[in-house]
């Protein structure tokens, strides 16, 4: 009983040595804060009092919760130096003393700063509210324009500039097709897979060897049709050959398989061009010497050797074919020269003084007679239209116009505006 009486005791005796101990550490925190705060060490006087309130059950003198006041005071902790300056006057007991005077002053101070705060506060939170709302419009504008936008885009692989009359091919993956400087697909790019294009006209071709359908389409009267197939030309004939420019005068050369004829098609007229009398034709190049023979079969005799007559490629010039199908070259009627195949491939059609030659590899011009000219101007012309193409980070394209000194996204008759002047527009 006494071992058990004498142990309670030295609890109760340890525990009042703690406190007394807390309470004493405390006091000495509280006299360096109290310094600090003399010394204008304002952060260092708000550690050392903070330390003592750790070790304080409760703040239990005026003196304390004074110091408290002034501390958080100065670090305009306006909140906490309100609850400790209500300690105070609930712990002071002279309250007709000037220290008491100074702190209802304080007091006053301080509910106007912590009022100013909130309204500070207030404003802060009002003027968030007000981005955050702008930034739901900005972003659901934007989201409307995007769409808007992504409607308006052409997705493309490709597009050449524009001729003077306001149209383009372009690519779509494999295949080719027509648009206009307004983003309206004239010919969809779905069976074509390459083009040739000049003077105004663009063929479409269903491959780029030996193709089986041609598109011929008129950039200047917006018009396009199917060339006449290749066996309406010729039965045995399976493809167009070879395909050359087509000319500002319409007319089209191809060389089909299995033919002794070229292939000429006017495109204005849609007609063949063919020579309805070989005969007369043969007589005059018999008179003139530019052949020495020819029979009713259709071959002529030159320098001792028969070839089929292949028709008439225009400027007096005619295709001579070997009794296998095989172009061997063309007569030129104004000297009698022949221009073989193995150096000048194939000839496209006469107009203005000038033939276009296409060899596998090279491209280039000839007169009459074979000799090498300069290229011809390109009758499509250059385009002065005020559609601009745009290709987009996403890859696909769109035309832009200026309109009242703005870019604005065309396609067809929509309009839309960039992105800047859509969301100004709409507030």
């Amino acid at each position: 009983m006494k071992k058990i009486l004498i142990t309670v005791l030295l609890i109760l005796s340890c525990g009042m040595f703690f406190a007394q101990s807390s309470n004493e550490i405390a006091n000495v925190y509280i006299k360096k804060a109290s310094k600090n705060l003399e010394s204008l060490e304002v952060d260092n006087a708000f550690k050392n009092f903070n330390k003592a309130m750790k070790l304080f059950d409760t703040v239990t003198t005026p003196n304390v919760a004074r110091l408290g006041t002034l501390i958080n005071f100065e670090l305009e902790n306006y909140a906490e130096a309100k609850r400790y300056i209500k300690q105070y006057f609930a712990l002071i007991k002279k309250k007709k003393t000037e220290e008491y005077a100074q702190l209802l002053d304080l007091y006053v101070t301080i509910e106007e700063e912590i009022e100013k705060k909130e309204l500070a506060e207030k404003k802060l939170e009002l003027e968030r509210l007000k981005r955050e709302k702008e930034k739901q419009r900005i972003d659901s504008l934007t989201s409307v324009w995007q769409q808007k936008s992504d409607a308006m885009s052409l997705k493309i692989t490709s597009i050449a500039p524009f001729n003077k009359n306001n149209v383009a091919l372009f690519k779509k993956g494999e295949f080719m097709g027509i648009v206009d400087d307004s983003g309206t697909v004239l010919v969809d790019a779905t069976d074509y897979r390459a083009a040739k294009a000049f003077d105004g006209f663009i063929l479409l071709m269903d491959q780029k060897k030996e193709p089986t359908q041609i598109f011929c389409y008129n950039t200047k009267t917006k018009t396009g049709f199917l060339l006449p197939s290749v066996s309406e030309f010729n039965t045995l004939s399976t493809h167009y050959g070879k395909v050359m420019l087509p000319r500002g005068n319409g007319h089209i050369v191809t060389y089909p398989n299995n033919s002794f004829k070229t292939y000429v098609y006017n495109a204005i007229s849609k007609k063949f061009i063919n020579v309805n009398d070989e005969k007369a034709v043969f007589k005059d190049l018999k008179k003139a010497k530019r052949i020495s023979k020819y029979n009713k079969e259709g071959q002529v005799k030159i320098a001792k050797e028969w070839y089929n007559f292949g028709g008439h490629i225009g400027g007096g010039i005619y295709p001579l074919y070997l009794t296998d199908y095989k172009l061997y070259g063309f007569l030129c009627g104004l000297d009698g020269k022949v221009l073989t195949a193995s150096v000048y491939r194939n000839l496209g059609a006469f107009y203005k003084n000038k033939i276009n030659v296409l060899d596998e590899v090279d491209s280039f011009w000839i007169n009459q007679n074979g000799t090498k000219v300069s290229a011809p101007e390109n009758e499509a012309g250059t385009y002065v239209g005020a559609s601009k193409v745009v290709q987009l980070e996403n890859g696909s394209f769109q035309i832009h116009q200026k309109i009242e000194g703005k870019d604005v996204i065309v396609l067809g008759n929509e309009k839309l505006e960039i992105l800047e002047d859509f969301l100004r527009k709409n507030p």
